[in-house]
């Protein structure tokens, strides 16, 4: 007994294991007992491009699930286990519930088939005959599954042979009895008979079974071999026969006796008793597929964890960890379905659910493609993602097709329990290929955004943000994701300080530490710890350095210090000094413990930030900071309130005026109001109930300066929580799609284009001055005339010159304006 499904082989090869259960569900009751009525309406034309079109599902998909199958090491769970490890847990635990589901309900759909099969043999005609010889054939089928895949398949192996008989007796009669004129009558679709899709619809379950093989994948002694050439040579197999039984049939029958005569096989056959035992064989074969292969989808599920109710269905028996739990309510289900007996009502969306799994199984080798990632190296090389895409389109145009609103139930039922799974927090149990999927996206939008040229409305806040204390960590990461106002991102860095083997294993550590932190606060912050010998001078490095690309750091976030030691402030003066410098903007949020318990008990409605403004590119930033406040839900409700003291030359009105036409066009919602006098008495006393507070400042002679020259250090600790905005760079409040970046482009673009032009009008003009001057100087011209010709020629040399060499300027100019790399430090 084993508790889970384990890593031991099984025992079935390709023939037993893949090719058996794919070609005997394949080649069912729909061969012998639908063929003849798909010709009859659609014509042998029509027919041969439906089974064509039917096949192609077939041969995308198989060539998708080659691709997979030889790539990673397949489990049990078949279908399941392939789409989970590609696509994700989402995917996979939606598709692996409605996969068993529906093979499952198939073990009655097949068992009732062979139900009305043997009840027309033997010529009984109760109204329960059918479900009662279902009932009993599922029940000797759950005997077979109960057993394990090994006496299934020798049983199968019987029903091979009954196949195959029944086949032999079928071309034999046909052969002899094929009319080529018969054959031509057949070829076009008769008149008033059923569209081209409505039979499509009737025909298109005989191809469903393919991946029946796939299903036993858990059982299989070598399953990245198997998998393919047994699911290749079912579906070559198959496809060959269903082309040679639809021409055959066309040469024996009229369409209209193929119309009325679903037994025409029986009828054309050499010996009929043989077909009667095929239709038989080929019922009981396909239940006993699906009986193999819903169990082992259901065990696979429940050894994976992610439905927890589920988990009881993840023992198994014996060495090869049969799945009984799992059989038993396969049965369960398959004797309910057979009970309730309406079974035309669910027959669409069990055929839509297989066509789901079909086209994630291709959608899944495309998303494996198209993610480039090293680890994809299949031993199957004959395959191409654009024709694993087309495969996913192909299965979703026949679910429309076919039945679109049995699609449309499909689709929801399955996008439902995916949106479940992807709320429910559960730990990671694999690695699927979403990784690198995202990392190609990545690194294709970065290089995508490398060629855009740099516009002020494109600016995001790109924060990098400095911690050395955990207490204070949590304060600053609210703060940051405020200022990102869901918009940014954010990296959370520690430096430490020191060398050795001993530091490098500290930063392991606290780089393991940092990030379990962060995780556990709920933020989507990145994290990364950094070990340096010095951390000042790694600051202004680790700033340049930090990202990749357009994505780099624009904004720096530090805690204002609590230290008030001179040398300390100094330091720390010097270091924000040294990253402005690099073009980065700084902000010092200053919030302890009680100014940061005072903000978390004012009511999100009752919440205001208060702006001070001096006009400069550091009240502006502290203007759209505070906007990106009120995009998060913290701030949602809160106010904006822009404050500022006009010089002595200006009146206040006109000033709170100029503010108000500014916030108007920056499209920022604030109420303005002018302070009586520029000094921090006024200001404290103004901004003592705000909920937040964003001044302005600037460095001089290496300190730093408040707004209005006030003495920074003196202002802060006096306020509630506040946050001291430092522009590194320009910033622009008011963008148009067309920046001043962009006009000077359009204008620098116009210049070289008129300069060329009238360059190549005065190079033109060249050879007709030369052939002049060449005219005069040779003919009875006078001095005077030959001169005039040589001062002409002259003078147009000199305005060639002229226009090359402000030709080149205009181009280095133009070239210079591309080449700006200023994109991220404006703020639009």
């Amino acid at each position: 007994m084993s508790e889970d499904v384990d890593d031991s082989r099984g025992t079935l090869g390709t023939f037993a294991g893949v090719f058996t259960p794919s070609i005997l569900t394949i080649l069912g009751i729909i061969l012998f007992l639908r063929l003849g009525y798909v010709v009859g309406n659609a014509g042998l034309r029509n027919a041969l491009i439906i089974i064509a079109i039917a096949n192609g599902v077939s041969i995308l998909t198989s060539l998708s699930v080659a691709a997979i199958a030889t790539n990673i090491d397949v489990k049990g769970g078949g279908d399941y286990y392939m789409i989970s490890r590609t696509l994700g847990v989402e995917f996979g635990g939606a598709i692996g519930q409605v996969l068993f589901l529906a093979q499952s309900v198939s073990i009655a759909f097949y068992a009732v088939g062979f139900g009305e099969a043997l009840t027309s043999i033997l010529g009984i005609e109760a109204g329960w005959g059918p479900q009662l010889v279902a009932a009993v054939a599922v029940v000797a089928l759950f005997g077979l599954a109960w057993l394990g895949a090994d006496a299934a398949s020798r049983f199968q192996f019987v029903v091979m042979a009954l196949l195959v008989a029944a086949l032999i007796s079928f071309y034999v009669g046909a052969v002899g009895g094929f009319e080529s004129a018969q054959l031509s009558e057949s070829w076009a679709r008769p008149e008033g008979s059923l569209g081209f899709w409505a039979v499509f619809a009737i025909f298109f379950p005989a191809v469903t079974g393919f991946t029946q093989g796939v299903s036993m994948s858990g059982d299989l002694k070598n399953p990245g071999r198997s998998i393919p050439v047994g699911t290749f040579a079912a579906v070559g197999l198959s496809l060959v026969i269903y082309f040679s039984v639809a021409l055959l049939i066309a040469g024996n029958a009229s369409t209209g006796l193929l119309q009325r005569d679903n037994a025409i096989m029986n009828s054309v056959a050499a010996v009929r008793p043989l077909v009667d035992l095929g239709v038989v064989a080929a019922t009981l074969s396909s239940a006993m597929a699906s009986f193999l292969g819903a169990p082992r989808i259901l065990q696979s599920l429940a050894s994976d964890r992610i439905f927890p109710l589920l988990t009881f269905f993840a023992k198994g028996h014996g060495p090869t960890s049969n799945p009984r739990r799992a059989v038993a309510l396969s049965l369960v289900i398959a004797l309910g379905t057979v009970a309730v007996g309406n079974l035309n009502a669910i027959a669409p969306i069990v055929s839509m659910f297989f066509l789901i799994s079909y086209g994630l199984l291709n959608y899944a080798t495309y998303f494996e493609a198209r993610a480039a990632s090293p680890s994809f190296r299949p031993r199957f090389r004959f395959f191409d993602r654009r024709v694993s895409l087309t495969g996913t389109f192909v299965c979703f145009g026949a679910m429309l097709a076919i039945n679109a609103v049995a699609g449309g139930i499909a689709l929801v039922l399955l996008m439902a329990i995916h949106q479940y799974l992807r709320r429910v927090d559960r730990p990671q149990r694999w690695t699927d290929s979403n990784t690198a999927f995202h990392f190609q996206r990545a690194k294709e939008s970065i290089a995508a955004m490398r060629t855009e040229v740099p516009n002020a409305r494109s600016w995001r806040p790109q924060i990098l943000a400095f911690s050395a204390d955990h207490r204070r960590r949590e304060r600053l990461l609210d703060f940051a994701s405020w200022l990102e106002g869901s918009s940014g991102m954010t990296a959370m860095v520690e430096i430490i300080v020191g060398e050795g083997a001993v530091k490098r294993r500290d930063r392991e550590h606290r780089q393991r530490d940092l990030e379990a932190e962060i995780g556990n606060s709920g933020f989507d912050v990145h994290a990364r710890a950094v070990l340096a010998p010095d951390a000042m001078e790694a600051l202004p490095v680790i700033v340049q350095s930090f990202g990749l690309g357009p994505l780099r750091a624009n904004t720096v976030l530090f805690g204002w210090p609590e230290n008030d030691d001179p040398h300390h402030l100094g330091a720390y003066s010097q270091a924000v000094r040294e990253v402005q410098r690099l073009g980065v903007n700084v902000v010092n949020m200053l919030s302890d413990e009680e100014r940061w318990a005072r903000l978390g008990a004012i009511e999100p409605r009752l919440r205001r930030i208060d702006v001070w403004w001096q006009g400069d590119d550091a009240s502006r930033l502290a203007l759209l900071s505070a906007y990106l406040f009120t995009r998060t839900k913290a701030w949602a409700q809160g106010t904006i309130r822009v404050l500022s003291i006009p010089d002595t030359s200006t009146d206040p009105e006109v000033h709170e005026q100029a503010i108000r036409d500014l916030l108007h066009e920056a499209r920022i919602s604030a109420t303005v109001h002018c302070a009586p006098q520029a000094d921090i008495a006024a200001i404290v006393d103004l901004s003592s109930d705000a909920a937040f507070v964003l001044v302005p400042v600037t460095m001089r002679r290496g300190d730093f300066s408040g707004p209005f020259g006030l003495t920074t250090a003196d202002l802060l600790v006096r306020l509630p929580s506040t946050a001291a905005i430092l522009a590194g760079a320009p910033v622009e409040l008011i963008t148009r799609p067309e920046s001043a970046h962009h006009a000077q482009m359009r204008e620098a673009e116009e210049r070289v284009e008129v300069i060329g032009l009238r360059l190549r009008t005065l190079e033109r003009m060249r050879p007709r001055l030369e052939m002049e001057l060449q005219t005069r100087s040779t003919a009875d011209s006078s001095p005077e005339d030959v001169s005039a010709a040589r001062h002409r020629l002259a003078t147009l040399e000199r305005r060639i010159l002229v226009a090359q060499a402000k030709l080149e300027r205009a181009r280095a100019e133009l070239e210079t304006l591309f080449s700006r790399d200023d994109g991220s430090n404006h703020v639009g």
